[in-house]
């Protein structure tokens, strides 16, 4: 780790590579200059065609870095790669931080999440996660991302993901469990849905801050990027009509199922009930979607669900 134990906590920065040497200073400054020190790098590069692996082994020369090799088939598993191999590099007990290539924190990025984590209990899964400033790659313009006025939990997990994850922080009972679900779990759509959907689904709790910790730069090469403009709604739009939304919430379900031993015996029901319903008739569907309460964040996000409902998109 970059510091002693007086420094906090000890923090495992799992960061996801992949030709993302342009960015990568930039971003691995940011995290040197970070005001919580005592933390860790756990870089996994996915085969990068670029000096990628030069800026990691340059840092490493001086900082708490350990660069892996990723197994070659695309973000989400290089990010889950790094949750099952953390163990094996990370000190026992560490804070887990999720990390994209291209964005700069904001030196409290690591502090505030701890700080927000450490006021609950310690043995109760919980995640941080927070807004962003959405910018561009010369950083001459930002915006705010979307607020998120509806209260986190699994209801709103099962259907919509809130958790960026270049800001989601894990404090270490999320971290075991995370570690526990994903040993068990062959495919996921993306890390961080997975992430909120576990330890909303486990009972955990989660700390939404509505002040953003990072810079999220968008470029031509970002594996998704921001997704609170209108072309992105029409594209999200798009997307359930042609069954996209069907076919994530196929593989979320079978991700779900495999860690069901660590979930609440409701959301084991929940997932149970919303697998059904998805194949039943159109007045079972909205009756079993009411009953279970799920809601997305915003009024046309919420009105898409119940489309994909009644389109059987869901």
């Amino acid at each position: 780790m970059s510091a002693g134990p007086e420094a906090g906590p000890p923090v495992a920065i799992l960061l996801g590579v992949y030709n993302g040497g342009a960015a990568l200073p930039e971003q691995l400054d940011s995290i040197a200059a970070q005001d919580h020190g005592n933390w860790m790098i756990l870089a996994s590069d996915d085969g990068s065609a670029d000096n990628s692996r030069y800026a990691l082994d340059a840092f490493a020369e001086t900082r708490p870095l350990v660069r892996l090799e990723g197994p070659g088939q695309g973000a989400a598993a290089n990010f889950m790669s790094l949750v099952r191999r953390m163990a094996d590099h990370a000190p026992p007990g560490a804070w887990l931080a999720f990390c994209d290539q291209d964005d700069i924190w904001m030196p409290d990025r690591l502090s505030r999440g701890i700080a927000a984590l450490s006021r609950g209990d310690p043995a109760q899964p919980a995640l941080f996660c927070s807004r962003t400033w959405i910018t561009d790659a010369a950083m001459t313009r930002r915006r705010l991302s979307r607020p998120r006025p509806r209260p986190p939990g699994f209801r709103n997990a099962l259907v919509q993901n809130i958790a960026a994850g270049n800001t989601i922080l894990v404090n270490p009972a999320g971290t075991a469990l995370l570690q526990a679900a994903a040993a068990r779990t062959d495919r996921v759509v993306v890390h961080d849905w997975w992430t909120y959907q576990v330890i909303t689904g486990a009972g955990g709790r989660v700390a939404h801050d509505d002040e953003p910790t990072l810079f999220y730069r968008q470029h031509h090469v970002n594996q998704i990027g921001a997704n609170d403009t209108t072309r992105a709604v029409i594209k999200r739009m798009w997307q359930l009509l042609r069954g996209d939304f069907r076919a994530w919430n196929t593989v979320n379900i079978a991700a779900l199922r495999a860690a069901g031993d660590l979930l609440t015996p409701e959301t084991r029901e929940m997932v149970e009930t919303f697998a059904t319903l998805r194949d039943a008739s159109l007045r079972a569907r909205l009756s079993a979607l009411t009953t279970l309460g799920l809601y997305r964040q915003s009024v046309p996000a919420t009105l898409s669900l119940w489309l994909s409902a009644i389109l059987r998109k869901l």
